[in-house]
């Protein structure tokens, strides 16, 4: 249950912040309606993540499972649910998205590229951040330093996003079928919701 009335007061920044959601997403989304109570947290918000989406360097796969591995790290069940309908957006398929939080028990599924990225983004949510010079010489290398700069900074923001709407007690919106975060694929053995401690290890390439 959502820690915070997600019924603010009404003030223009909120309406238009409502209307937008409502014309983008088809409902108003809960952190919109959660930062209503302070318009200028919301309207800086709001611009910011309008300049986020204009980010072109990295390619969009590679970001969103960036964001999402971010976001089961941290143990946002909000930005989880709402990541697969981001994912159905980009043609993702679901079975794939679902397997984020423990992609490495599911390689088949992710290309060597991938895996690295989302590793990347699992080492920098870490507290203390896990992120070492090997993992970012591959990733420069082989994205390039503008798309890698672009994966830095849109891991950071996920990390924002989740840890706030953590923090608000969102949990979802129904965007998905479950909006807890998986621990495992369908079928799998039960396990906790969050990944453990070797989730920010390096992968040993072969």
């Amino acid at each position: 249950m959502a820690r915070i009335s997600l019924d603010p007061p009404r003030n223009p920044v909120a309406r238009i912040g409502r209307w937008y959601s409502r014309r983008r997403y088809g409902r108003v989304l809960d952190p919109v309606a959660a930062m209503g109570h302070h318009p200028r947290v919301l309207l800086t918000g709001g611009r910011f993540e309008l300049g986020v989406a204009r980010w072109k360097a990295l390619d969009p796969v590679l970001k969103h499972l960036a964001v999402m591995a971010s976001a089961a790290r941290i143990g946002c069940s909000w930005c989880m649910d709402f990541g697969r309908w981001e994912a159905r957006e980009l043609g993702l398929p679901m079975e794939k998205v679902r397997c984020v939080p423990v992609w490495r028990e599911h390689r088949d599924l992710f290309s060597d590229l991938e895996a690295r990225v989302m590793e990347y983004a699992e080492a920098m949510t870490e507290t203390e951040p896990a992120v070492t010079d090997d993992m970012a010489r591959e990733l420069v290398g082989r994205l390039g330093e503008k798309a890698f700069v672009e994966l830095t900074v849109m891991v950071a923001v996920e990390n924002m996003r989740s840890r706030v709407n953590s923090a608000f007690g969102l949990v979802g919106q129904g965007f998905s079928e479950s909006c807890e975060v998986p621990s495992r694929a369908p079928g799998g053995p039960s396990a906790p919701a969050r990944p453990g401690p070797d989730a920010a290890k390096p992968v040993p390439w072969e």
